[in-house]
């Protein structure tokens, strides 16, 4: 306990924190990307032998707030087809590694690096990665970012990857509320109360 208060109280300081949100009756749990409070870094991950030669490493990919997105010839079907078999993978602070659990980005992180493409570490560094589109123009593969559950604190601290568009929007992530985990989300009037925008970094 009083490490996480710790951790807390870092957090709170530096004022810029990833999925750091307070329970509520929707989500049941606090959301923690813990790597908003030290900025883009290089995590080590557990290498995956289902993924490509090419991207089995140690190393995370990880790029710079505001760098390019590489998407490398990555189909976004592709991605998102890849995204959905970590389904049931449970939260977890601070991990990008599926045998243990993810965190908002760390599940980001991972589903990216899984086709080699580097991306930033934390939430709040893809505020500005990317090009704004309309909700409604959102396509499979394009990513939806939300504020935590603070919604007076108007900074990045959630998101997900666009699965569907058709009949409603729906987007997988990395959750500690109810489902503590990877799961799809349909944007109901709770997460449209959290959303700030939606980014395309696939070239369509």
């Amino acid at each position: 306990m009083r490490t996480n208060s710790f951790l807390l109280a870092i957090l709170a300081i530096m004022g810029s924190s990833c999925d750091l949100n307070l329970p509520t009756k929707d989500e049941g749990l606090v959301d923690v990307d813990s790597s908003a409070a030290f900025g883009p870094q290089r995590v080590v991950a557990v290498p995956d032998s289902s993924r490509p030669d090419r991207t089995r490493q140690l190393d995370t990919a990880v790029i710079r707030p505001g760098q390019v997105i590489d998407t490398r010839n990555t189909k976004p079907g592709d991605l998102v087809t890849f995204a959905k078999t970590q389904i049931g993978v449970p939260y977890l602070y601070g991990s990008t590694d599926p045998s243990k659990g993810f965190d908002c980005s760390g599940f980001i992180t991972y589903v990216f690096n899984h086709f080699g493409i580097a991306v930033p570490r934390s939430s709040i560094d893809f505020t500005n990665v990317g090009k704004t589109i309309a909700a409604n123009e959102a396509r499979p593969g394009d990513l939806i970012l939300f504020t935590g559950t603070d919604s007076t604190e108007q900074l990045v601290g959630h998101m997900g990857i666009i699965v569907d568009n058709s009949d409603s929007l729906r987007f997988i992530h990395s959750t500690s509320g109810k489902a503590y985990g990877v799961t799809i989300t349909p944007l109901n009037a709770y997460y449209q109360s959290r959303y700030v925008k939606t980014v395309r970094v696939f070239p369509f």
